[in-house]
């Protein structure tokens, strides 16, 4: 396997996690799923109990909230789902500093990826909307909008999710166009 970063961003419900798994289950038997999500409230445990059981027994399931290099996938397919949670985590741990979660998200991105392996990153364009006239928030975009960059910039490949299409922004423009209908 040579090493491949993919990114799939989009709003939310876009069809991104969809898309991101059955583009992993095409390239793999038994991929990886590195959930990066901590429970925050019954509803949010009610939303990752809904993408577990879009899983089935092919998956490898990894629970890691922010140190991902620490996890062996050298030679897999593993989907990050995903950034806006994982950078939620820094964010929050680092009484909201921006400038010091983004080195260390870029420095865990980078240890993280020198493994061979295709990495499918599942992120949120959250900057779409309007700004925010909450102060936390908007220190929150700005740091998701820069991640993002960092990845997308590092990436092989970037698709743009809308109303359940992928739309080819970066790379080879005609591979994995309908996956998402089974």
């Amino acid at each position: 396997m040579m090493k491949k970063i993919t990114l799939v961003t989009g709003g939310q419900r876009s069809g991104k996690s969809s898309y991101a798994q059955n583009m992993a289950l095409s390239l793999s038997d038994n991929p990886v799923y590195l959930a990066t999500s901590r429970i925050w409230d019954e509803e949010h445990k009610q939303r990752i109990e809904r993408h577990q059981a879009d899983r089935d027994d092919h998956w490898l399931n990894i629970e890691e909230e922010k140190q991902l290099s620490k996890h062996d996938i050298n030679g897999k397919v593993v989907i990050i789902d995903c950034v806006t949670l994982w950078a939620t985590n820094f964010f929050f741990d680092l009484d909201s500093d921006v400038e010091q979660a983004l080195k260390e998200l870029k420095a865990e991105f980078d240890r993280f990826t020198e493994q061979d392996a295709h990495f499918i990153f599942v992120t949120n364009e959250i900057g779409l909307g309007g700004m925010s006239d909450n102060l936390i928030q908007r220190r929150f975009s700005d740091l998701q909008g820069w991640l993002n960059q960092y990845i997308a910039g590092n990436a092989d490949e970037v698709f743009f999710m809308v109303s359940g299409i992928a739309m080819p922004v970066k790379g080879d423009k005609n591979w994995f166009p309908a996956l998402l209908y089974k």
